[in-house]
């Protein structure tokens, strides 16, 4: 029986290379999962570029940073929950599902973004009977939608507003100014939220929603460099592919 001929290392190197190359990638991805705000990789992710994952990212830690503030409202302002919910977990439940669901809340009259917030500080002619915590939630997350290219997650056909999420960053400065300074006919705040005093201090809000604003204005920032850079882009990565070689042989 004849024997085969052996192939040479050198043509074997490719596909020990290859082997090499996925045991580090794989090896990278299952390190990845050790860190505290990594997340195992979707289906949908796929169909994601690097920008609309930040995007997405940032969507996720601005909805947080609400959920935070509706619940320090609640604690500090239990009237308004209790004008439609047995408890602020469910006041927050239902919420949210409205949010999730485009399901908008009766007494908001079909009112979103800054109208729904304004809506929920009114005290005069007619002052708004609903839950105004609630009211304030939806109107926040309506703007971060818009601003997210209206979506929940971006895929590659998708891609941040720069000019939708600079006008949410600056609504987000006006929802933290009224909850600082509106007041009713009594002379008392809205709503209560921030407070420095001898009983204690609470800044939820106020830490929360300078959060979300800084997240806009980099995702603002971030679209707006988008489009400015796409010819450099172009034109290093046609560089670094075409002449990326002999530079590599040209190093001593």
């Amino acid at each position: 029986m004849r024997e085969l001929p052996k192939t040479p290392l050198s043509a074997r190197r490719p596909s020990m290379l290859a082997v090499a190359t996925l045991s580090l990638v794989l090896a990278g991805c299952s390190s990845f999962n050790s860190t505290q705000r990594a997340e195992p990789y979707g289906g949908q992710e796929w169909m994601q570029t690097g920008a609309n994952r930040v995007a997405n990212l940032a969507l996720r830690d601005n909805l947080q940073s609400i959920r935070r503030v509706q619940l320090s409202l609640y604690r500090r302002n239990p009237r308004e929950w209790r004008k439609w919910a047995p408890s602020a977990d469910d006041a927050i439940q239902r919420t949210w599902d409205a949010v999730m669901q485009d399901k908008p809340l009766p007494e908001l009259k079909g009112a979103r973004g800054i109208d729904a917030i304004r809506l929920g500080f009114e005290t005069t002619p007619q002052p708004y009977t609903g839950d105004r915590v609630a009211a304030l939630v939806i109107g926040w997350a309506s703007m971060l939608k818009q601003a997210n290219g209206d979506t929940w997650e971006q895929t590659m056909i998708d891609g941040v507003n720069a000019e939708n999420a600079y006008r949410a960053a600056r609504n987000m400065e006006i929802s933290l100014w009224l909850l600082g300074s509106k007041t009713g006919p009594d002379g008392q705040p809205v709503l209560f939220a921030t407070e420095i005093s001898d009983r204690g201090r609470n800044l939820v809000a106020d830490r929360e929603l300078s959060k979300v604003t800084a997240r806009l204005d980099l995702m603002a920032a971030q679209a707006d460099e988008k489009y400015r850079r796409a010819a450099l882009d172009f034109g290093q990565n046609w560089i670094l592919g075409s002449l990326g070689p002999f530079f590599a042989m040209a190093k001593p």
